[in-house]
């Protein structure tokens, strides 16, 4: 009996040692967004964070894992309520495989320095989180966002931490896009396809407006990758100028080989292959770049 008071008392006695799992419900609203570097992915963002606890808890000693904390203001410091107005510079991944149309997410990424999963867990508090109405990002579309917690693990130390995520949806404008990056490529396409329409003996012309073609392409591809950053892949914008290049190269071996069968005085074949190209081109060239509209972007 006094062996088993012994025990009872030994563990009351570690009762208050045993850490409690602290539920922290996280809300955050976005007042303001700087300028989204698309070559870094990096941004500035303006934003109020709020962290409730139903009991006395302490979850002020958080940290940004995709950035840092320029300013942070502690506005409110309750034992059950912490609340910030922070400003912080962050980098989200970038993917610009659909480039110039591409969709990024600007995301704001909140964990504990010290608390694992054992001690503390994340809970979105999707009432008071949001994005503010009055936020304009220049030269994007924001498509909402959205609020998430998951479990980031560290193999190496064996520990699991809670992970809040904030992210935004921002997508350009479709127009916008269209109009700089592509408009000038169709004029200068529709220059080489109608140049088919030109009679087989100034096929010499025909030759020299699609070299000019060839070079302007090349300048204009260059100045749209300049635009991004150096990627491992090819973004749609690349895939639209090979499209591009195919088509000048098929205009090259088509008048290179009238030129030739003119030089032959194969002139009944000139003519017969000038006929099956002269309108043909007026659809077949427009219908590749609608199938790689289609299936690419």
């Amino acid at each position: 009996m006094n062996k088993f008071l012994f025990l009872l008392f030994i563990v009351l006695l570690c009762l208050p040692l045993v850490a409690a799992q602290d539920q922290v419900e996280v809300g955050l609203y976005v007042l303001n967004l700087g300028k989204f570097d698309i070559a870094t992915g990096s941004f500035t963002a303006d934003f109020y964070l709020s962290m409730k606890c139903e009991v006395e808890c302490h979850p002020e000693n958080f940290e940004f894992m995709n950035g840092r904390a320029a300013s942070v203001e502690k506005i409110i410091d309750e034992p059950n309520e912490k609340f910030y107005r922070i400003q912080a510079n962050l980098n989200s991944p970038i993917d610009l495989r659909s480039f110039p149309f591409d969709a990024q997410k600007m995301q704001i990424i909140l964990e504990d320095k010290a608390k694992t999963t054992e001690n503390l867990i994340y809970i979105t508090n999707v009432e008071e989180s949001g994005i503010d109405p009055s936020i304009v990002f220049t030269g994007w579309n924001m498509d909402g966002w959205s609020a998430n917690v998951s479990e980031h693990n560290y193999s190496v130390y064996n520990e699991t931490y809670s992970q809040y995520v904030f992210s935004i949806d921002i997508s350009r404008i479709v127009l916008n896009a269209f109009l700089k990056t592509f408009l000038p490529v169709i004029f200068i396409m529709l220059v080489v396809v109608f140049s088919f329409l030109i009679d087989p003996d100034k096929v010499s012309t025909r030759l020299t407006m699609a070299g000019s073609s060839l070079v302007a392409s090349v300048m204009f591809h260059v100045s749209i990758s300049n635009q991004i950053p150096p990627v491992g892949y090819l973004t749609f914008a690349d895939k639209f100028m090979m499209v591009t290049y195919m088509v000048l190269l098929f205009s090259f071996i088509i008048n290179i080989a009238m030129l030739e069968l003119q030089e032959r005085k194969k002139t009944e074949v000139v003519d017969r292959l000038h006929r099956r190209t002269q309108y043909n081109v007026l659809w077949a060239v427009p219908l590749v770049y609608i199938i790689l509209l289609l299936f690419f972007i």
